[in-house]
């Protein structure tokens, strides 16, 4: 029968105290997730301690697929740095350079303009409809360390969904058909 017929009959030989056992270590194991996502957020300072690359716009010092490890202080931001925004309206947060620093005179609040590394123009168009510069807000965080092509596996599970369904439901039948 295979693989998937080992699978159904463990399955079908499980007791309730073992499918109990099962389900919380699974809800521990989420809960631990969560609970590392949280202090990784509390230690680096940025809502998202942990991007992504999605496109090809920061070429060539970051390729699409490349994870960045980001923290947010309170030092000014300073042309030449990378960071990672969050747009008014876009749900999705880019990674491009700081190529412009505006300081205002009267509040004292820095804004930056942004670029990506292998685009022609500057950010602008993609700002929210009137906004020329980026005010700190909109800031997650600034990129301090990367991981080349690691983040592919989440780019192929957001662009063919179904192969996330598949892994989910792989590692769901394996948790729950372990003995230990």
């Amino acid at each position: 029968m295979g693989w998937i017929g080992e699978s159904v009959d463990s399955i079908k030989s499980l007791q309730i105290r073992q499918v109990l056992t099962q389900a919380v270590s699974l809800g521990m194991i989420v809960t631990s997730a969560l609970i590392i996502w949280k202090a990784l957020m509390c230690i680096t300072g940025s809502e998202s301690p942990v991007v992504v690359v999605l496109s090809g716009s920061m070429e060539p010092g970051f390729k699409r697929g490349d994870i960045l490890f980001l923290h947010m202080s309170k030092d000014p931001i300073r042309a030449g740095e990378i960071v990672v925004f969050n747009v008014d309206g876009r749900e999705i947060p880019i990674v491009h350079r700081v190529i412009k620093v505006h300081e205002r005179q009267d509040t004292g609040e820095v804004d930056v303009l942004t670029k990506g590394d292998n685009n022609y123009g500057d950010d602008r168009l993609l700002y929210a409809h009137g906004q020329l510069w980026l005010q700190r807000h909109h800031i997650m965080g600034r990129a301090v360390g990367f991981l080349p092509y690691v983040g592919w596996v989440t780019i192929i599970m957001t662009e063919k969904p179904i192969i996330k369904y598949i892994l989910i439901g792989a590692l769901g039948l394996l948790v729950i058909t372990s003995k230990d």
